[in-house]
C-alpha cells in the first residue's frame, strides 16, 4: 500500500521534472532568439544611420535639380509666349491693315485687344531682343486706334445731317430724331474699347461734339436770325405782343435737340462722360443763343418803353428751357443762366426807367387841352401796366429779386445775380401779385403827380385843372376795370380816390364861390319870432331894409352871371362822361339846394319880372339835368 503510493508519487515527480526540463529548454532558445533578435536590430540602426548619412545630401541635390528644370520649363513657356507676337504679327498686321470696314468691327477690336496684350506681356518680360517686336506692336495698336477713330468719325458723320427743318418738329410736337440703333451699337462698341484704355481724355469726345456740334449750329442758325429779325416792328411805337418774337420756336427747338442729344451720349458713352460730352457738343449752339439774346437786349434797351415786355418773354422761356435741361439732362443751367444775364439786367432795370419815362415824357409836355381832354401819355402808361400783366410771371421773379419797392432804388436795380431764376422763383403767388400791385399803383401816383405839376403849369382855372385830372383818373379806372389789372388791384386803389378827391375840390371851388351868394344875413326884431309853416317870400321882403332888398338883388344878379359862366364852361369842357356825371352831380347838390332855399325866401324880390331872379327852381333845375 505504502510502495504503491510511493511509486505513484515517483512518478508524478518525474513528469513534473519533465516538463520543467521542456520549459527550461523553450525558456533557453528564447533567450537566445531575444538576443539575435537584438543584435539584428543593432545591426538594423546602424545600417539605416549609414543610409541616413548617404540619401541626406542626395535627397537635397534632387529638391535642387527639381526647382532648376521647373525654372527650365517656365524660361521655355516664356520663350514660347515671347515668340507668339512674333509669330502672330503678321496676322495681326493683316487685320489692322484691312480696317474695321473688311475686317468686322469686333474681330477688329479683338485683334488690337490681342496685340494689346502681347505687348504688355513684353514690356513685363522686358527682353532687349524683343525691343523690335515691341515697337511694331506699339506701331501697329497706334494704327489700330486712328483707325477706330476715324471708323467712329465716318459712321458718325453717316448718320448726321447737315441740318434739320427745326419747325417740322416743333410745330408738330414730335421729338427730334435720334441715332439709329445699329448705329448706336457700333459706336458704343468703339467707344468701349477705346474710352476704356485713353490714358488722358477720350479721344471719341471731341469727335462726337465737333460732328454733332455742327449739326445742332445748322439746324438753329435760321432760328437765331429769325429771333432777332422778328424784333424789328413796322411800328417803332407799338407795344411788343407775347409770342410775336422768335426766341420761343427757338428755345423749344434748342431743348428739343438737346434732350435728342443727351439720348445719343448716353446710349453711346460711359456714364461718367455724359455730362462733359453734351456741354462740349453744345458748345457752338449755346454760343450762338448768347449772340443771339444780346442783339435782342440791344434792341429792347433800344427801345425800352415798348419793347421791355420782350426782355421779360426771354427770361420766362430761357428760364422754363434751362429747368427743362437740368431736369432731363443735369446739364447747361449755368451756360444759359450766362446767356441769359444781359437780358435779365436789363428786365430789372426796365421797372425804374419806365417809370421815369413816364415822368420825362410828362414833364417834355409844351401843351395841354385847354378844354382838359385826356392826353395819350395817360393811356399809353395804362397799355403798358394791362401788357404787364401777360408777362407776370417773369416779372414777379424779377420784382421779388428786386424787393418790393426797389424800382425805386437804382443801387437794387442794378444789383446783379448770375444765378437763373428758378421754377420756384416764378411763383405768382401773394408775394408776387402784391409786389406787382404795389409798383402799378406806384406808377399811377407817379403819373397823375407829373400830371399835375404840369396841369398848373400849362392850365389857368382849377375847373379846368380838375376836369383834365379826373378825365386822366377816369380813364386810368376804366383800363383797370376792363383788363386783367382789376383782380390784382383789387381794394388797393385808393391812391385813385385821393387824386379824385382833390379833381373835385379842383373843380367845385367855384361852386363854392357862387354859393356865397346864396348865404343871407337877415337881421329881425328879436320880440317877432319868423313865420312857421310855409315860407311867404312877399312877407320877408316886407321886414328888410331897403339895404337889405338891395343886397338880395345883388346876389341874384352875381349868382346868375357865375352860374352862367359855370354852366357855359361845363359844357366846353371835354370830358369823359363818368366825369361830366360826377362834377354835375356835384354841382347840383352844392347849389340846388341853397338855391332853392334862397328862391323860396326872395324870389319876390322883382315881383315876377325877372329882373333880377333869372331861373325859377324848375327852369334851374332843368340847367343842372342839361349838365350831365
Amino acid at each position: 500500500m505504502a510502495v504503491g503510493l510511493t511509486g505513484g508519487r515517483h512518478a508524478a515527480d518525474e513528469e513534473a521534472r519533465a516538463e520543467v526540463d521542456v520549459l527550461n529548454s523553450r525558456l533557453e532558445k528564447t533567450t537566445q532568439l531575444t538576443k539575435k533578435i537584438q543584435a539584428c536590430l543593432g545591426r538594423l540602426e546602424a545600417t539605416g544611420k549609414s543610409v541616413r548619412d548617404v540619401s541626406g545630401p542626395l535627397n537635397g541635390e534632387t529638391k535642387k535639380l527639381q526647382i532648376l528644370g521647373n525654372n527650365i520649363d517656365a524660361v521655355i513657356a516664356a520663350i514660347e509666349r515671347l515668340r507668339q507676337p512674333a509669330d502672330s504679327k503678321n496676322d495681326e498686321e493683316q487685320i489692322i491693315r484691312q480696317g474695321p470696314d473688311k475686317a468686322g468691327l469686333s474681330n477688329y477690336l479683338n485683334s488690337i485687344q490681342r496685340l494689346s496684350t502681347s505687348l504688355q506681356n513684353m514690356e513685363s518680360a522686358n527682353l532687349r531682343a524683343n525691343q523690335q517686336t515691341r515697337t511694331d506692336l506699339q506701331r501697329l495698336i497706334q494704327n489700330g486706334n486712328s483707325s477706330l477713330e476715324s471708323h467712329f468719325d465716318k459712321i458718325l458723320r453717316g448718320e448726321t445731317p447737315m441740318s434739320v427743318e427745326p419747325l417740322n418738329f416743333t410745330t408738330k410736337g414730335r421729338p427730334f430724331p435720334v441715332i439709329s440703333q445699329d448705329k448706336i451699337a457700333r459706336l458704343s462698341l468703339i467707344n468701349s474699347y477705346v474710352g476704356s484704355n485713353a490714358t488722358t481724355e477720350n479721344p471719341l469726345v471731341k469727335i462726337y461734339a465737333e460732328v454733332r456740334g455742327q449739326y445742332l449750329q445748322k439746324t438753329l442758325v435760321n432760328l437765331a436770325f429769325a429771333s432777332v429779325n422778328t424784333a424789328k416792328k413796322t411800328s417803332p411805337g407799338a407795344l411788343y405782343k407775347a409770342g410775336t418774337n422768335g426766341i420761343g420756336e427757338y428755345a423749344k427747338a434748342l431743348e428739343g435737340m438737346c434732350i435728342a442729344e443727351h439720348e445719343n451720349i448716353c446710349s453711346i458713352f460711359m456714364r461718367q462722360d455724359w455730362g462733359s460730352v453734351l456741354q462740349l457738343a453744345c458748345q457752338v449752339p449755346m454760343a450762338e443763343l448768347a449772340r443771339t439774346i444780346r442783339e435782342l437786349n440791344n434792341h429792347i434797351k433800344a427801345h425800352l418803353s415798348t419793347d421791355c415786355f420782350l426782355a421779360y418773354e426771354v427770361v420766362e422761356i430761357m428760364s422754363s428751357l434751362a429747368s427743362t435741361l437740368e431736369e432731363r439732362t443735369g446739364e447747361l443751367k449755368s451756360t444759359l443762366a450766362a446767356a441769359l444775364k444781359p437780358v435779365r439786367e436789363t428786365a430789372k432795370v426796365s421797372l425804374a426807367e419806365l417809370l421815369d419815362d413816364t415822368k420825362r415824357k410828362v414833364s417834355m409836355l409844351q401843351s395841354i387841352p385847354s378844354d382838359g381832354a385826356p392826353i395819350p401819355i395817360v393811356s399809353e402808361t395804362m397799355q403798358r401796366l394791362q401788357s404787364m400783366v401777360e408777362f407776370l410771371r417773369p416779372i414777379s421773379s424779377v420784382m421779388i429779386s428786386l424787393g418790393d419797392g426797389g424800382w425805386k432804388s437804382a443801387a437794387a436795380a442794378n444789383r446783379s445775380t448770375d444765378a437763373i431764376p428758378s421754377l420756384a422763383s416764378f411763383d405768382i403767388g401773394a408775394d408776387g401779385k402784391e409786389i406787382f400791385a404795389h409798383y402799378c399803383t406806384d406808377t399811377i401816383d407817379a403819373l397823375l403827380t407829373a400830371l399835375d405839376q404840369k396841369a398848373k403849369m400849362l392850365l389857368r382855372g382849377k375847373s379846368v385843372m380838375g376836369v383834365f385830372l379826373a378825365n386822366s383818373i377816369t380813364i386810368i379806372e376804366r383800363m383797370i376795370l376792363e383788363s386783367g389789372l382789376a383782380p390784382l388791384l383789387d381794394g388797393k386803389l385808393a391812391v385813385l380816390d385821393t387824386w379824385r378827391k382833390r379833381a373835385k375840390a379842383m373843380y367845385t371851388e367855384a361852386c363854392k364861390d357862387l354859393s356865397m351868394q346864396l348865404f343871407d344875413v337877415i337881421h329881425t326884431n328879436r320880440t317877432q319870432r319868423p313865420p312857421s309853416g310855409g315860407i311867404d317870400s312877399a312877407s320877408i321882403l316886407k321886414g328888410l331894409s331897403s339895404k337889405d332888398k338891395e343886397s338880395i338883388k345883388g346876389k341874384f344878379v352875381s349868382f346868375n352871371a357865375g352860374f352862367d359862366d359855370l354852366v357855359a364852361k361845363h359844357k366846353t369842357y371835354s370830358m369823359e362822361r363818368e366825369v361830366r356825371n360826377m362834377f354835375a352831380k356835384d354841382v347840383q347838390q352844392m347849389l340846388e339846394p341853397l338855391y332853392n332855399r334862397f328862391w323860396d325866401r326872395y324870389h319876390e324880390i322883382d315881383k315876377g319880372k325877372g329882373k333880377y331872379v333869372k331861373y325859377d327852381k324848375s327852369s334851374i333845375a332843368a340847367v343842372f339835368l342839361s349838365l350831365y
